[in-house]
């Protein structure tokens, strides 16, 4: 049941950074291809009807955690408090960006709100690739399961680290740059004409610049933790991944092409999407069975077995799951066969 559950929660993290990840990507570039009013709110039109749908799977995913883990859910949240409240406000401030940029047909007004939400989405991914990070890295926990990190203290990866320091930075730019190519592809598949040739420059750019921050991040990777190797060497059916993610980067790049068909361009989007699940898989992978590795000793990580709950509830939890993700699935399916194809702006909303 913990190794399940392990699984189910990875899953929908998943979910989350490829669904979330091309509407945080479109905020990323939004001030950058979308040069007019009109043009802005074609971006804005591309995601509208998802993008809050789609952060539902970041609460899910909490809550899941809260339910399976809930000792890792009690340590994790009370040690990266601060880090917590800052993306919980980067979410609410990107939601108003949204929203309330429409309220006054206003130039100044509007803009603000654009700069509101552009910030917020580039913010966020930064947050996310960092806090994984810190989880790859390890955190000082202590013998009591808990544990305190500054912000910062000297940028080094010891024993007693910050939630910034150079590895975290790194996974967090790699996140950024991965999210932001993704919602370019997003962006350039719903549009047409200019936003579109300019959202797909941007990912044909970025894609060399991802390549690179990737190899990087996998070689600091075996530089921080070395131990990330373990589950590679005992079971050789995970070096598969590391296959699935230049698979991805190479189906973005065959498919992002100047003039490329349409189907060309879903297969690129469909790319981005591989890419960044395996990264995830990968990582997950490397951790199993520790939930949240210490960087001071060993001994005190957490792992799925002494921070899963109850079995009975594990299995109680589970059919009630199941229900949830085919009622979750059957929406999500409807939502984005309902609002397929290119956007215009004709019509209300956004």
């Amino acid at each position: 049941m913990p190794t399940l559950w392990f699984t189910i929660v990875a899953l929908m993290l998943a979910a989350y950074v490829v669904l979330d990840g091309f509407d945080l990507g479109a905020g990323v570039i939004y001030l950058l291809v979308a040069h007019t009013g009109e043009e802005r709110r074609l971006v804005l039109r591309a995601i509208g009807p998802v993008w809050d749908g789609n952060e539902v799977w970041l609460l899910a995913t909490g809550g899941t955690l809260y339910f399976a883990f809930p000792q890792l859910y009690a340590s994790s949240f009370s040690g990266f408090y601060l880090p917590l409240m800052m993306v919980l406000w980067l979410l609410m401030l990107r939601g108003l960006g949204i929203e309330l940029r429409t309220h006054i047909d206003n130039s100044v007004w509007q803009g603000f709100f654009d700069v509101v939400f552009s910030g917020a989405s580039a913010l966020l991914p930064i947050f996310f690739g960092a806090a994984l990070g810190n989880v790859i890295r390890g955190v000082p926990l202590g013998p009591d399961g808990y544990f305190f990190e500054p912000l910062w203290t000297n940028f080094r990866a010891g024993s007693h680290p910050g939630i910034l320091d150079w590895y975290t930075v790194l996974a967090g730019v790699v996140a950024l740059v991965s999210l932001t190519a993704h919602g370019a592809l997003y962006v350039a598949l719903k549009t047409e004409a200019e936003l579109a040739e300019r959202s797909r420059q941007i990912a044909v750019g970025l894609w060399p610049v991802e390549l690179i921050l990737t190899l990087v991040a996998l070689a600091a990777t075996y530089y921080v933790r070395p131990q990330v190797m373990n589950n590679y060497r005992d079971h050789p059916i995970g070096l598969l991944v590391p296959f699935v993610v230049l698979g991805g980067l190479a189906l973005m790049i065959w498919g992002s092409g100047r003039g490329s068909p349409l189907g060309k361009q879903k297969l690129a989007f469909v790319g981005s999407g591989l890419y960044l699940t395996a990264m995830l898989v990968g990582a997950v992978y490397a951790l199993y069975p520790m939930v949240l590795p210490a960087s001071t000793d060993p001994a005190y990580s957490l792992t799925i077995d002494s921070t899963a709950a109850g079995h009975h509830g594990l299995v109680v939890g589970v059919i009630w799951w199941l229900i949830g993700i085919v009622i979750t699935l059957g929406y999500f399916v409807f939502l984005y066969r309902m609002f397929r194809g290119k956007v215009g702006l004709e019509g209300g909303g956004y």
